[in-house]
């Protein structure tokens, strides 16, 4: 069992914002280049989708293409040489990401890209590969399984929204009615998925919006230049720097039946095993709206994930999006039999019993049972930990309990 103690510097560099890591300034546009676009005046992106690896964003306007979010606007043909076939028709509508494949739409085609290269038989009409989405799209973004009920792709056109379903190949619409919850949303000229997170763009803003529901939360829109790219006089600009390890205190840590690793700081968040996207916080109010004074420890059991802040325990089912359990919260001494305050917890794969340390002890509950009790109480010489994971399988002891304390 693997403890992460206050004294170990987490070896991981917050980007504590809301979207974009920040890096340099854009750089100004050389003399040959005063034709190329400078997303910084503001602009309106046709397009947005991760490159294939899922790490880099592409930026799309009119023939050219911003990749990643600093640098100057390339030519896209310089990424897509076969658009240059179908340049006349100037931009390109919409673009997604899914399963390491690159779709771009213009006008009434789609082209498949797969490790850089376009696949046999592209560009195809749109209704051969997506039969039911309209032709001209606005924008469109993937919605991977866990995010949305089934893997999903969201097409935007006017007033409409189809959600093609990967799977079934059928689309339902959602429409921006006056009452519908996706009448927030605004028209979107491009969409974009980063990290569980979905943005509408329009104009040189964005809003952040539910890809199941449609609806806006939070004060929208935002001016995309603050955290989308680094320009002068917006956002954190070039001086903005992650804190150092050594500044960053983890007050929990939890992989959930998904393989969802999360890390809580603060009244912030973090995903971990999607590192190639990038490390990047959140608030913890955004995946878990009531718990909003941050968290004691967390920890995952039977696809809910455990919080607990203070006496309280919230408990969250793991869906599309987790959503707090009717009756909660609970106080501790209710849901698992014990007093006090928590300084951390974890459960082992496959196991029913939560570790609670607690100052110098380790409380173990067996959550099959009822009720909750402590059922063993073990000392632990390292008092204060932050937070707990449950790490490689135990080497061979003679005692479980010298097992344990040699793995702390």
């Amino acid at each position: 069992m693997e403890l992460i103690t206050r004294t170990l510097l987490l070896g991981l560099a917050l980007s504590l914002t809301n979207a974009a890591p920040a890096h340099q300034d854009e750089p100004a546009p050389k003399d040959g280049d005063a034709a190329l676009p400078d997303r910084c005046e503001g602009i309106e992106f046709d397009a947005i989708t991760l490159d294939e690896s899922g790490k880099n964003p592409f930026f799309f306007k009119d023939g050219y293409l911003w990749n990643g979010f600093y640098g100057p606007a390339k030519p896209s043909t310089m990424f897509f040489k076969e658009l240059d076939e179908h340049h006349h028709l100037g931009h390109v509508d919409a673009a997604f990401r899914m399963h390491d494949h690159i779709f771009l739409f213009l006008d009434d085609h789609v082209f498949s890209y797969y490790n850089h290269t376009l696949e046999t038989g592209y560009p195809k009409t749109i209704q051969e590969v997506f039969r039911g989405v309209p032709t001209h799209l606005d924008a469109a973004v993937e919605c991977p399984q866990g995010e949305c009920i089934t893997d999903s792709v969201l097409f935007f056109k006017g007033q409409d929204v189809y959600v093609y379903d990967i799977v079934t190949k059928t689309v339902k619409t959602k429409t921006r009615a006056r009452l519908s919850p996706w009448a927030r949303l605004p028209l979107c000229t491009s969409a974009f998925r980063w990290v569980e997170h979905y943005y509408c763009f329009h104009g040189h803003n964005f809003t952040r919006f539910n890809p199941i529901s449609g609806v806006v939360n939070g004060t929208y829109p935002k001016d995309a230049r603050n955290y989308f790219m680094n320009c002068k006089n917006f956002g954190h600009g070039g001086d903005h720097k992650a804190p150092k390890c050594s500044e960053v205190k983890l007050d929990a840590i939890t992989t959930d039946d998904r393989g969802r690793i999360y890390l809580f700081t603060g009244l912030n968040y973090m995903r971990v095993d999607n590192r190639r996207n990038g490390l990047h916080a959140f608030p913890i109010t955004r995946g878990w709206k009531e718990v909003t004074n941050g968290v004691d420890a967390v920890f995952s059991y039977t696809d809910k994930m455990y919080l607990i802040k203070d006496d309280q325990v919230y408990i969250y089912k793991t869906d599309a999006h987790y959503v707090l359990i009717e009756g909660y919260p609970k106080s501790l001494r209710e849901e698992l039999g014990i007093e006090g305050t928590v300084d951390a917890a974890f459960l082992c794969p496959n196991e029913h019993t939560v570790h609670i340390l607690q100052g110098h002890r380790i409380r173990d509950v067996d959550l099959s049972a009822t009720p909750r009790v402590i059922n063993r109480e073990i000392p632990l010489p390292l008092p204060d930990i932050d937070a707990g994971l449950c790490g490689n399988p135990c080497r061979r002891y003679d005692k479980r309990k010298k097992c344990f304390i040699s793995r702390v």
